[in-house]
């Protein structure tokens, strides 16, 4: 019903329609508004909680001309931010300083040297991106030392928040700001737009206001890297800055992609999320993460492509690294063994109608930088919160991933008396542990867990956005479907069912390494292609062999429609999520 009013209300498709309602636009504007992301429609950054107060301390400091430090965080969300406010701080005249941790030595967040350096070298004004939520004794450090905290973080806000000037972060109670979901360089750009709207009250400028149209590609890049939802306002934000990374004027990132091999595309979330990102966050992860703010805002050509030509070989050993690690993590799982490293008793990975068994393990061997990554594929294997811990001496440092089932700050909150410190949100989080607590923890961690979800939780799920007739489908359908990207995290590509669809001729198993399957689909008329990535196994699982007649067998496949160019030529292909026997 409510699908045919909005189809009705804004002239779409009903399929489209249905599309939409399930990504959380009930009504018609907001769904005008998803089908038409205008730049018009990002909220007014003074809604948001504290930004007045920012923004009247960063003038002041200004005016004063008072040094400023960006103190931003090693991954693509906090390098992004850090070189969207040092070239947002450039273009109007202002010469500011950034501080990048690095994560072996120093870890997540402020640290007190860090910032007896920083008030070494003059400064007394600090804005943080991406971090400082919960740096209570750091905050309190500076003050002492005469340093003023502006804080933007997006992470999850802590009972206790630190003494700061402003705390920019719209997941406050108190914050009345419209959209809670926004990335640190988000709640950055956020912050530059109002900070240069009373700029211009103050008549700073004589001549041209800064185009902030044009960072919206630092936006885009740390949006999808921190896997933000892409609704609302950040829906808006990716889609203007995929254009802007495509179009991109901006040296490094013209390097970066060049060195990447995608420089002659236009750029959309799959690049951004698995080309570009990954090699950002190396040098981050086992290298250096000020590189990659000084590759972002760099004006000499020769000098970006000798930072993204180190950006690629620290890329190429976290790979080695990461795979190193994922395959030990991964014997340890399957052969529920007990790890000498670890000293911990292992569990299997959870399989449906098992008993709810999270995944804790333990290792001096594991490289910090990189245990998050493993941990992420982990849970994609086994469907279950994975925390992975480095240990150095009598300390481990945790990086923790899980489910859609599974609030993991949540659960490490429950365990925090066994913990140094913790932080985080949903989704993923870190924590410091002692080595001596861990096997307490893992106890406890699993009771908690258990408590949380169920064992229908553990049973990975496919959300299909509408049942369609294959017959309806056609490629200017799919064309439209495309336009409700960027897709991604809360905005994924559409899942659709056909049912009792016919496979006719013989399929295929093609890719170097033989993993993908393809055949083709008889619904009524129509013949379609079909192509199931890594799925080479499905053909054996349901009875695709030589001897099959598919006279006998109907199927309901689950798939995403696409258009496949090939030659100046497009047809429609479905891509294979999963099928199963008509029943």
């Amino acid at each position: 019903m409510l699908c045919s009013i909005l189809s009705r209300e804004i002239d779409i498709e009903p399929l489209i329609a249905q599309i939409i309602i399930n990504r959380g636009m009930t009504d018609s504007i907001s769904a005008r508004r998803f089908l038409d992301p205008s730049l018009k429609y990002l909220y007014d950054p003074f809604m948001m909680k504290d930004m007045d107060k920012g923004i009247r301390r960063i003038i002041d400091a200004i005016r004063g001309r008072e040094k400023i430090c960006i103190y931003g965080d090693y991954d693509v969300d906090g390098i992004t931010a850090t070189a969207l406010l040092i070239t947002f701080f450039r273009e109007v005249g202002i010469d500011v300083s950034y501080y990048i941790p690095d994560r072996i030595s120093e870890g997540y967040g402020l640290n007190i040297q860090a910032i007896k350096e920083i008030r070494g070298a003059g400064v007394s004004l600090i804005i943080t991106v991406d971090c400082g939520i919960s740096d209570i004794d750091e905050v309190e450090e500076a003050k002492g030392l005469e340093i003023d905290l502006i804080i933007t973080d997006h992470h999850h806000v802590p009972d206790r928040l630190p003494d700061a000037v402003a705390i920019l972060n719209p997941e406050q109670k108190d914050c009345p700001y419209p959209f809670k979901y926004l990335s640190g360089v988000g709640i950055a750009f956020k912050m530059i737009k109002g900070l240069r709207s009373a700029l211009r009250k103050e008549k700073w400028f004589q001549g041209v206001l800064p185009n902030l149209k044009r960072h919206l590609d630092l936006v885009a890049l740390g949006t999808i890297a921190d896997i933000a939802p892409l609704v609302d306002e950040n829906h808006i934000l990716v889609k203007y800055g995929l254009k802007e990374i495509t179009n991109n004027s901006k040296i490094g990132l013209r390097s970066l992609k060049v060195i990447s091999g995608i420089n002659e595309k236009d750029i959309d979330t799959y690049d951004v999320g698995f080309v570009l990102a990954p090699r950002l966050n190396a040098t981050g992860r086992i290298g250096r993460g000020d590189m990659g703010v000084e590759l972002l805002i760099s004006e000499d050509i020769s000098r970006a492509m000798d930072i993204s030509r180190y950006i690629e070989r620290v890329n190429r050993e976290r790979q080695h690294i990461q795979e190193k690690i994922l395959k030990e993590v991964k014997e340890i799982i399957e052969g529920g063994l007990t790890s000498k490293e670890s000293s911990l008793p292992i569990s299997r990975g959870t399989q449906a109608g098992d008993s709810i068994r999270p995944i804790v393990l333990a290792s001096d061997k594991w490289h910090p930088g990189v245990i998050g990554i493993v941990a992420s594929k982990i849970v994609d294997d086994y469907f279950t919160p994975t925390i992975l811990i480095s240990l150095d001496g009598e300390r481990g440092r945790g990086s923790a991933r899980s489910t859609p089932f599974f609030h993991i700050y949540d659960g490490l909150r429950e365990c925090s008396d066994l913990l140094i410190d913790f932080g985080g949100h949903k989704s993923a989080a870190g924590l410091t542990i002692k080595k001596e607590k861990i096997e307490e923890f893992k106890e406890r961690f699993n009771m908690v867990v258990k408590k949380g979800i169920s064992n229908i939780d553990t049973i990975p799920i496919i959300n299909i956005d509408a049942i369609v007739d294959l017959n309806a489908l056609n490629k200017d359908v799919v064309k439209s479907i495309d336009s409700l990207g960027p897709f991604g995290h809360s905005n994924p590509q559409p899942i659709l069912l056909a049912q009792g669809v016919r496979v006719i001729g013989e399929h295929s198993i093609i890719g170097k390494n033989g993993q993908h399957l393809k055949f083709k689909v008889l619904y009524g008329s129509r013949a379609i292609d079909v192509i199931g990535f890594n799925m080479s196994y499905m053909a054996e699982a349901q009875g695709l062999t030589p001897s099959f007649n598919p006279s006998d067998s109907r199927f309901d496949i689950v798939f995403t429609p696409q258009i496949n160019r090939w030659n100046n030529s497009e047809t429609l292909q479905l891509k294979l999520r999963d099928m199963r026997k008509t029943v």
